[in-house]
């Protein structure tokens, strides 16, 4: 029973091998690039504004709310990234509807490069919010004898990040592999509704824990 996406592989030539994991990821990423293009190209700013823009909206602000309750401001600084991390698990969740597809956070490999993603991230605003002297300088506190359990803590963090959703995700396809095999009429539909559910849940936990990586980053001490 092949449970990662990994493990379908469609082409292969020598070494490289395209597997399903590579062509959700990409579908995901064009649909989301031509999706944003599409809904952003006729935004109305003044009082026409259609439902769609309407949803659009209410999404982009509770974003920027959630970004400014943990800290984070200007909130529109970190509005891109942290908002690009949760569509994309958010639509990789919810596109389970679509028969034989396979989430690409159902592999280690996908969870693993967005917690790499975090990773980079939370020294990279941190060093952008009071400069690269100030942000390395907080690695030393409180005593400089704590540099390599700091160091460790930023490590260990980004593993958890990855090993938290590939988990959740994993788990729900083996469960739903399971329940398949012994009643394959009632519980695939019942699994999807949860599926869909615990992948919004997910993408909200992994954005919020990315939100207080960088705001704790962000404010190491003042200058």
């Amino acid at each position: 029973m092949q449970l990662s996406p990994d493990q379908l592989i469609l082409w292969q030539h020598g070494w490289f091998k395209l597997n399903v994991t590579i062509v959700t990821t990409w579908g995901l990423m064009t649909v989301l690039a031509g999706g944003a293009w599409l809904l952003t190209r006729k935004l109305d700013q003044q009082y026409q504004r259609t439902r769609l823009q309407s949803m659009l909206e209410i999404i982009v602000l509770t974003l920027h709310q959630h970004l400014e309750e943990v800290g984070l401001k200007p909130a529109i600084r970190y509005l891109g990234f942290i908002g690009t991390l949760f569509l994309f698990i958010a639509t990789a969740s919810l596109a389970i509807i679509i028969p034989g597809y396979r989430p690409p956070t159902a592999s280690l490999s996908t969870t693993t490069a967005l917690a790499i993603a975090v990773f980079v991230a939370v020294p990279w605003y941190g060093i952008r919010s009071y400069g690269f002297k100030h942000y390395l300088a907080s690695y030393l506190k409180p005593v400089w004898i704590m540099l390599p359990f700091n160091l460790i803590g930023e490590f260990s963090r980004t593993l958890a990040l990855a090993v938290r959703l590939f988990g959740n995700m994993m788990s729900g396809s083996m469960i739903g592999a399971i329940l398949l095999v012994i009643s394959p009429l009632i519980f695939p539909v019942l699994m999807n509704a949860l599926g869909l559910l615990t992948g919004m849940v997910q993408a909200y936990i992994f954005a919020v824990l990315a939100m207080v990586y960088i705001a704790a980053a962000s404010r190491v001490h003042p200058h």
